[in-house]
C-alpha cells in the first residue's frame, strides 16, 4: 500500500519503511556522492544526457534495530527555547513549528508520517 524503494526488500510495515519509501531518505547524499540513487530512479543530468554511466552504490540504508534506536533518540530530543515542535518533511525537507506535523505536505504532497520532529 505504500511506494517502497523497488531495490529494498519492505517489511510490509509503513512505519519500519518510512526511510524507504519513494523518494527514500538516503536519495540526496546518493546523487550527491554516486550521481544517481541507490537504484538509479534519480540520476545527476550527466547521466540522463548520456554524458556519464551509473556505477554500483553501495546502500546506506542502516540495519533495522539501529534505524529504530535512531528514530526513539530523535523523539526524545527536545529544545526547551521553543514553544512548539519543528517538524521536517523527509523527503523534501519543509520546515514547520506546530504541535503535530501537518497531514499533508504542502510542498511536496508527502502524508503526515513522512514527518520527523526537527527540532
Amino acid at each position: 500500500g505504500y511506494m517502497a524503494c523497488p531495490c529494498r526488500l519492505a517489511s510490509g510495515i509503513r512505519a519500519d519503511d518510512l526511510d524507504i519509501i519513494c523518494p527514500c531518505d538516503y536519495r540526496d547524499r546518493d546523487l550527491n556522492d554516486y550521481n544517481a540513487c541507490y537504484c538509479a530512479l534519480y540520476v545527476s543530468e550527466a547521466i540522463a544526457r548520456g554524458r556519464q554511466t551509473a556505477g554500483a552504490i553501495p546502500d546506506r540504508r542502516p540495519p533495522s534495530e539501529k534505524r529504530i534506536h535512531k528514530e526513539e533518540e530523535r523523539a526524545h530530543t527536545a529544545t526547551p527555547s521553543l514553544t512548539c515542535p519543528v517538524w521536517r518533511c523527509r523527503v523534501c525537507g519543509y520546515l514547520c513549528a506546530r504541535e503535530q506535523p501537518p497531514g499533508v505536505c504542502p510542498i511536496c504532497k508527502a502524508q503526515k508520517d513522512r514527518f520527523e520532529r526537527f527540532m
